[in-house]
Order: structure tokens, then C-alpha cells, then sequence
């Protein structure tokens, strides 16, 4: 067999140089740090509704062992290989149901990544423009799409042609837009019961629809419910 054609084939397998300690513990504390600064950002801007303490734990426990399977395989094929091998045989069957907690998974991920492979400045000033970005969107109203809106439900005698006028009256004062979604025949007939979509010029105005409804004399079981925390998590 030819003596280069072997050299070039472990020049491409990589070499099995082994990594300081020193080198080692630096990547592995590092990965620890900003995979926590990812997991605490996503504790404190968490809004879904099923809140899970061990996928905290795995935004960290995840990059730190990426960090040490990346530093294991180094630059060798045959080592990347076997590890393929070994991921391969593990079925992973938890279910991310939120877009949002994969992003952050992939984050520290790639933190983990970014410090296995000796890139410790991408990792730090990856982790700062990504909490930067993770703050940014938390408080920021970019993409949001609905606010203060609420489904309102009251009952009004049949027949009476002056309530709902007093009704739009007291809708626009209170409201910044609001539709008709139903109209249906309630107490055999007696009163009728109406449905609208409101969406609330500021949201202390939940109070004052509802009081201001009630005060009307041919307004009775005056219901506000708020969409928000339904609507949009």
C-alpha cells in the first residue's frame, strides 16, 4: 500500500492529539455559565403555560455534554462516526410542544457546541447577542397581534331599539373596535342576548364597560372575559 496514499487517509481521519485539562475544565465550566444564562433568561421570560423545571435542567446539562462529546471527537472522522453511532441507538420521544423552548434547546446546543471546539469568543458573544435578542423580544410588542381584547356578552329586551344605541354609545367610549359576532333569543323570547368582539382602548376599561353596561336599565347579565391569556401565550 502506498505510504502517502495511508498518511493522506489519517490526515482526513484526523489526529487523536488529547486535550489539556486545563483546556477541558475552562470548556466545560464555560459551556456551565452561559447555558445557565440562557436557562435563567428563558425562567424569567417563560409565559406558556406548562412551566417544566427539568427542561431548565436540560438547557444546561445538554450543552455541557455537547460540549464534551464535540472536545472527545476533536478533529477525527472515525471518533465523529462513533458517536453517530452511539446518538443513533437513543430514541428521544419527548415531545417540544412550544417553538419558542426548541430555539432555546438549539441555543445551548450551540453554546455547547461553540465551547467543545475551542471557539470560546464565538460562544461568549454568541450567548450576549442571544440574551440581548431573548430580552428584546420578551418586552418589546413586536408581534403581537392582539391586545386587550374580550368577548362581552350581556342580555337586552326585545324590542328595544334605544338600548342599542346606548350600547354603541358606551362601546365607543370604551373600546378602540368591536363586532356583532351573535345575536340569539334568550328567556323565551322576552330578552335577546348579544356577543361582541371588543378590543379595550386601555385595559382599566374592563371595569368601566362592565359598570357602565350595568347602569343602562335595559342591560341585564353583563359577562366581560378577557382573551389574552387565552389568546396569546
Amino acid at each position: 500500500m502506498d505510504t502517502s496514499g495511508l498518511a493522506d487517509l489519517l490526515a482526513a481521519a484526523g489526529s487523536g492529539q488529547s486535550l489539556s485539562l486545563q483546556h477541558v475544565i475552562s470548556a466545560m465550566l464555560l459551556s456551565f455559565v452561559l447555558c445557565s444564562v440562557i436557562a435563567k433568561l428563558y425562567q424569567l421570560t417563560f409565559q406558556s403555560l406548562s412551566y417544566s423545571r427539568s427542561f431548565v435542567h436540560t438547557l444546561i446539562l445538554g450543552g455541557m455534554i455537547v460540549c464534551m462529546v464535540m472536545m472527545s471527537m476533536g478533529d477525527s472522522v472515525a471518533r465523529g462516526i462513533g458517536v453517530l453511532g452511539a446518538l443513533s441507538l437513543i430514541r428521544f420521544r419527548t415531545v417540544v410542544r412550544d417553538p419558542r423552548d426548541m430555539m432555546f434547546l438549539f441555543a445551548a446546543l450551540g453554546l455547547g457546541i461553540a465551547c467543545g471546539a475551542g471557539m470560546f469568543a464565538v460562544a461568549v458573544t454568541g450567548c450576549v447577542l442571544l440574551s440581548s435578542v431573548i430580552v428584546l423580544l420578551h418586552w418589546a410588542p413586536f408581534a403581537t397581534r392582539r391586545r386587550y381584547e374580550a368577548m362581552l356578552r350581556f342580555l337586552v329586551e326585545a324590542d328595544n331599539d334605544a338600548a342599542r344605541t346606548e350600547v354603541d354609545a358606551v362601546l365607543a367610549e370604551c373600546c378602540s373596535a368591536y363586532m356583532l359576532l351573535a345575536m340569539r333569543e334568550a328567556v323565551q323570547g322576552d330578552l335577546l342576548e348579544y356577543s361582541y368582539q371588543v378590543r379595550l382602548i386601555d385595559p382599566s376599561y374592563q371595569v368601566d364597560i362592565v359598570k357602565k353596561l350595568e347602569a343602562l336599565d335595559s342591560i341585564a347579565e353583563v359577562n366581560l372575559v378577557m382573551q389574552r391569556t387565552t389568546v396569546e401565550l
